[in-house]
């Protein structure tokens, strides 16, 4: 990927999880951003973190061809800072 289009991909993340808090939709995105504040992630982290969410709910969507899940991207946010593909053991 071209450094230009990393940055594009970047800030569309970005501006999807800005938009999320912005809008309070889904609640739990400006939870978990209030949350991993609380734990001492500087506002810029604690948004990458969340983009990290973002982006692997839209990469799994478009690689397994499932539908979007709330359900799951929710869990994920719950289980900030540890990140989606982090596996137990």
């Amino acid at each position: 990927m071209k450094k230009n289009e990393n940055q594009r991909l970047k800030a569309a993340i970005l501006e999807v999880t800005n938009n999320q808090i912005r809008d309070n939709d889904p609640p739990e995105t400006k939870q978990a951003l209030v949350r991993l504040q609380e734990q001492g992630y500087s506002e810029e982290e604690a948004l990458k973190l969340i983009g990290y969410v973002v982006a692997s709910e839209v990469f799994t969507v478009l690689k397994e061809g499932r539908t979007y899940s709330k359900e799951k991207f929710v869990a994920a946010l719950n289980d900030l800072p540890k990140l989606p593909w982090e596996q137990e053991g």
